[in-house]
């Protein structure tokens, strides 16, 4: 490839993100990059959740079930403006892992082992926000639009089929980007995305009239939980340490008691 095509690719690629290749994340108004379709993440994502219904069995236990609803119900609607087009729909899955995610659309689905840690509606609401907070971010967009413009600098054309609107968007590049390639215990993000989300899902609970503090709670059980776990050092792991994101919690503390104290009059009914 010529020095003038390189320059003129690099260009181009600036431009994109510059322009429509940027959004707000919500809350934290940090700028991102989302160079692929949100209707076509969303489409996509509607069929693996519904693929992973068919793989996996979907619990029977009535007070799993019915704390969910409850709990994703008074989320659902704190985060409307943030995901105004969602079909919600909140499945237990009876797999004995302490894992949870959200995914475009509105798909939300916690694992049976969560209620180890979650024993709450308040816990519970603490894990949904974060997993929820993830989708609002657009954290699954940001990720595949960086590999996307990666992959771009090797390929001049590519650059004209993003900016005319041809995402290259594939389902195995967004099954991997959720996990879905390495099984369901898969669903994880960067340190950074992973922190960003326990801000933005603090703000969502205390929003909708939970306790923030009980956040704190859910990462204490959690470490406990983990504590013969094999874990890298910090600076390799993908997710921030226990204690780091404990401490991180505790910094935004004030501020999500103080939404959670302007939001009480508004939500209807208590947490247990």
């Amino acid at each position: 490839m010529k020095k003038t095509s390189v320059a003129q690719l690099l260009v181009a690629l600036a431009a994109l993100v510059f322009s429509a290749g940027c959004y707000e994340v919500p809350v934290t108004g940090r700028r991102a990059m989302n160079l692929v379709d949100d209707k076509e993440v969303t489409k996509m994502s509607i069929g693996m959740f519904d693929d992973m219904k068919r793989r996996y069995r979907v619990s029977r236990n009535k007070d799993h079930n019915e704390q969910l609803q409850r709990v994703g119900s008074r989320l659902s609607k704190v985060v409307f403006w943030d995901m105004p087009d969602a079909d919600w729909e909140f499945i237990v899955f009876d797999v004995p892992q302490i894992n949870a995610f959200a995914m475009a659309g509105g798909k939300v689905g916690v694992f049976s082992g969560i209620f180890k840690i979650a024993k709450t509606d308040d816990q519970l609401a603490s894990v949904i926000a974060h997993e929820i907070a993830h989708v609002t971010a657009k954290h699954v967009h940001e990720k595949l639009s960086r590999e996307l413009a990666v992959s771009a600098v090797g390929t001049v054309g590519m650059v004209g089929g993003i900016v005319g609107g041809a995402s290259g968007l594939t389902i195995d590049a967004l099954g991997q980007v959720y996990g879905l390639t390495t099984g369901i215990s898969g669903f994880a993000f960067d340190r950074a995305k992973e922190k960003e989300a326990d801000y933005v899902g603090l703000m969502y609970m205390a929003r909708a009239g939970y306790d923030p503090q009980e956040s704190v709670k859910v990462l204490e059980a959690l470490e406990m939980e983990s504590a013969n776990d094999p874990t890298p050092p910090a600076l390799l792991s993908t997710h921030p340490t226990h204690p780091e994101r404990i401490l991180a919690l505790m910094d935004a503390m004030p501020k999500a008691l103080t939404e959670r104290e302007k939001s009480r009059a508004s939500v209807v009914g208590g947490s247990k």
